[in-house]
């Protein structure tokens, strides 16, 4: 129970506060664990393809476990005070874990920028938060990016974190934060990541496995009480959830495509170099930067049935074991 409540409240606070700016963030920690350790170990390590991957290894494990145990010690020593004061600060961990309205205000800059006509502005904003190259987009390849950014992320800002909040409380929603922070750092298919970076982008793909496809199906759900297309959403998602080099990118995108009669995805330049990927959806109407705050609505509904969902049947399976 009161892990559940520390969740609830945590997303709460998120929704109305979400992450204030220039307030040091864990993930911030986490991301400087990450720059330590990747520039000396690649130091260390020999310089071949086996020894990078050898090092990349090392690396996940020296900022997951870190990123697990610290909370872990933060909250006994919080528990031994009181158990209010342990409840107050695992409320305050799942608010930092949480990611819903950072993703909504970054996406919604982008909505601002195009409608005002700054389209160089909107580059810049959806630089942000997507890793293709951004320069040369046109004003659709800039809602596509935004709209594809905030379905893939509501995965992993706010569906994958609550899934492993509610079974090992913060520090495990911690350890979740490290594992997604390390495949976005390292977990590229570039000449600098492409061996140190495979451990890191393998065990994304893994933690990611069950919630991603909770996350297409969410969408699914919500598509008809966020104003979209509910059948859409399903056909694409049955269809196209597979089409990617990710195993769980593509689930929460093509669902999304659905639900607005979009199509999503297709090729994109990353570090200069152009990679061929399959569309996802169908072309039935151009895509617009209205499709960002519907997407986000998609996001927001999707969230919330998840939270409420989840959190009740955790209390119910807590209930039914005790």
């Amino acid at each position: 129970m009161r892990i559940a409540a520390a969740v609830f409240l945590g997303f709460l606070i998120d929704c109305v506060l979400g992450d204030p700016e220039n307030i040091w963030h864990p993930v911030m920690g986490i991301g400087s664990m990450i720059s330590f350790w990747k520039k000396h170990l690649r130091n260390w390590f020999p310089k071949s393809d086996r020894g990078q991957f050898y090092a990349g290894i090392l690396l996940w494990f020296l900022v997951v476990i870190p990123a697990w145990l610290i909370p872990c010690a933060l909250l006994w020593v919080a528990g031994m005070l009181h158990p209010m004061v342990r409840f107050v600060l695992e409320t305050i961990f799942c608010w930092q874990i949480f990611a819903a309205k950072s993703l909504k205000v970054a996406a919604l800059r982008v909505y601002h920028a195009l409608k005002a006509g700054d389209l160089p502005l909107a580059r810049k904003y959806v630089s942000w938060i997507v890793g293709r190259d951004t320069a040369e987009l046109n004003e659709q390849q800039v809602t596509k990016a935004a709209v594809e950014t905030v379905a893939e992320n509501t995965s992993d800002g706010v569906i994958a974190p609550l899934c492993f909040l509610l079974v090992g409380g913060a520090p495990l929603g911690f350890a979740y934060k490290a594992v997604n922070t390390l495949d976005s750092m390292v977990g590229y298919k570039n000449d600098e990541f492409l061996y140190f970076g495979r451990f890191s982008a393998k065990m994304d793909d893994v933690w990611n496995f069950i919630p991603a496809r909770l996350s297409g199906l969410l969408f699914v759900l919500c598509a008809k009480p966020a104003g979209l297309h509910m059948r859409g959403a399903w056909n694409c998602f049955q269809r196209d959830r597979l089409q990617h080099a990710s195993p769980n990118s593509a689930q929460t995108e093509s669902a999304c495509a659905g639900a607005l009669g979009v199509q999503l995805a297709g090729n994109a330049y990353y570090f200069g170099k152009r990679y061929e990927k399959p569309t996802l959806g169908d072309d039935i109407r151009p895509i617009e930067p209205e499709d960002i705050v519907r997407t986000n609505r998609l996001m927001y509904w999707s969230s919330v049935v998840a939270v409420i969902g989840l959190c009740v049947l955790r209390c119910l399976i807590t209930q039914w074991i005790w």
